[in-house]
């Protein structure tokens, strides 16, 4: 069910959103509003599994960089943020958001195809802080043949789409369903990306930014058939950019320099909402999108 769906390219549109706009009843404000967080550093091991992995060169001082502006924004935010320091034997640790699945004071632990040992070590490392200072009660996947990542994860506020992907099954889907029983989820098969979020993300309550590419439009006209509430649709020129972050009333997004013609789509369709533009150009090159970088929770953490 779509209240309503708006097509933009990066022509000038009479039509615009805020914050304000189109709020769903019930919590989905609240669903949006963070008071505490996980990050972590970027370590010098990073960019040889980077290079490694997809042959393109990685500036890891540029990376740190972009990484710095996002974790202070976060922090000019009033997010008050755990922060895990740069471990040389956890190259990609910091892609949190693959890891977990934090919601209404539950974490939960999802399963990759191959959770190898580095897997384990990342994930024990993540639940003792969780379960400890940030006071969630952590969950775990147990179904066997069971697999999710974070990354095909997406919570509008009042339901979970998940991402029907190379690395999340339905009963990934159905093992999250069990987790969090309060909300709706539904599967959308993805194509063309490694994760759900890759194309698409929350710009607001209520509001879906998605790419136009024929993969991004095929999985949002699913959501659309499955979905049980009524949401607005932001449709980007480019498939990356569509990964934001809404928090705090504030929407993180892509830089002009990046993607200057999403960002003229954000700049017009967002005119009355405080915008961050965040460069995340190194990260990008292995789909380590500004929703993954970090774990964002509702409830403030133990004192």
């Amino acid at each position: 069910m779509f209240g309503g769906s708006i097509t933009l390219n990066s022509s000038k549109s009479k039509n615009s959103l805020d914050d304000s706009t189109y709020i769903l009843p019930g919590k989905c404000p609240a669903a949006f509003e963070y008071t505490a967080g996980l990050v972590c550093r970027i370590p010098d091991s990073a960019k040889e599994e980077i290079e490694k992995s997809n042959g393109l060169k990685f500036d890891i001082d540029l990376a740190r960089k972009q990484h710095e502006r996002y974790i202070h924004t976060l922090r000019k935010l009033k997010v008050n943020l755990f922060e895990l320091e740069a471990d040389e034997t956890k190259p990609l640790l910091l892609f949190l958001d693959r890891k977990v699945i934090v919601r209404d004071g539950i974490a939960f632990i999802p399963r990759p195809p191959v959770a190898d040992d580095q897997w384990e070590e990342e994930v024990t490392l993540i639940k003792r802080i969780l379960g400890g200072g940030l006071g969630q009660e952590i969950v775990e996947m147990t179904e066997t043949d069971a697999t999710l990542d974070g990354g095909d994860v997406m919570f509008t506020g009042k339901e979970f789409f998940v991402g029907l992907s190379l690395r999340t099954n339905q009963k990934g889907a159905n093992s999250l369903a069990n987790a969090f029983p309060n909300y709706p989820v539904s599967g959308v098969k993805v194509s063309g990306h490694l994760h759900l979020k890759s194309m698409m993300s929350m710009a607001g309550p209520g509001i879906i930014a998605v790419g136009s590419s024929e993969h991004a439009q095929r999985a949002i006209r699913q959501i659309k058939k499955v979905s049980n509430f009524d949401y607005m649709t932001v449709t980007l020129p480019d498939d990356a950019a569509a990964n934001c972050v809404y928090i705090n009333k504030t929407l993180l997004h892509c830089s002009e320099d990046e993607f200057p013609e999403s960002y003229k789509v954000f700049a017009e369709k967002f005119p009355k909402m405080t915008r961050v533009p965040i460069a995340n150009s190194e990260l990008y090159k292995v789909d380590g999108a500004l929703t993954c970088k970090s774990l964002l929770i509702c409830k403030k953490p133990k004192v």
